[in-house]
């Protein structure tokens, strides 16, 4: 799951709580705009509401971009086409590893424009936790822990995930989300590590590639010892498809076998 795609559909589930907590617009009702910008190289904006005689456009960034700036403009420039009696407000929510290093202004030539650009490293995690949802919950690990221990926080992310999803696979989503996300921290490990101490859920529950890959190897492996190799590995194979949901072809690459040897055997 590529990081844009997860932000989006965070933001989307949680916009009006973001909005409030994060960047201080509090709006009772929001109508989401799909708009296509024609004569915008990035033809659809990440996130475009409509709230009272407001219009609020949000952009999520993981690099620093020289040209934000003017790409900022441009959708300024086509939405206020669109909509000239709404005030348009625009925010970059950046999730970078590196320093923060975008132009957000422009004064030239009798053109005084700005948007609002927010690292949200700098965030303090807690206003997250505040907000209490999956959603927050997720976006807490891109954000300030202050002199708090990381592995502390990240339990704390998942005992209230786990807690409040309704359901395994509304649980099993948001952990994948928590996964991909954390990479741009160097947390993954530690949230591997934590995922496998939830005493209150099975293995097979667990989301994380890597575990589903790492245990089916181990059990699999386990009974070939005693059954020779190829076994050991079509053992494997079964264990990785039936309990961790890895797909057929991913796990024919992974282990080395004939796709048409495992469809056989799983057919068998």
């Amino acid at each position: 799951m590529k990081k844009d795609i997860i932000l989006k559909e965070l933001t989307k589930e949680a916009v009006k709580e973001i909005l409030k907590y994060i960047i201080g617009i509090n709006v009772e009702k929001i109508e989401f705009l799909n708009i296509e910008f024609p004569n915008i190289q990035i033809k659809k904006a990440d996130i475009l509401v409509k709230a009272s005689q407001k219009i609020i456009h949000i952009e999520f960034q993981s690099k620093n971009d020289s040209s934000m700036l003017f790409r900022e403009l441009r959708y300024f420039c086509e939405i206020q086409n669109l909509y000239p009696q709404y005030e348009i407000f625009q925010y970059v929510l950046y999730i970078g590893k590196e320093k923060l290093n975008m132009q957000h202004k422009l004064n030239k030539h009798n053109i005084n424009y700005f948007y609002d650009i927010i690292d949200i490293k700098k965030l303090d995690c807690e206003e997250f936790f505040r907000i209490d949802t999956p959603e927050a919950l997720v976006l807490a690990v891109l954000c300030d822990f202050k002199d708090k221990n990381e592995r502390e926080i990240i339990k704390k992310i998942l005992s209230r995930l786990l807690k409040i999803t309704k359901n395994e696979n509304e649980f099993r989503k948001y952990l994948l989300m928590l996964e991909e996300l954390s990479t741009s921290r160097d947390l993954k490990n530690i949230i591997k590590e934590e995922e496998m101490g939830l005493m209150d859920i099975r293995w097979e529950d667990l989301p994380s590639y890597e575990i589903g890959l790492e245990k089916g190897i181990k059990d699999g492996m386990e009974q070939g010892l005693q059954q020779g190799l190829q076994k050991g590995k079509i053992e494997s194979a079964k264990i990785m498809i039936r309990d961790f949901r890895l797909s057929i072809d991913e796990v024919s690459k992974k282990l080395d076998i004939p796709l048409d040897l495992l469809k056989k055997e799983l057919n068998g």
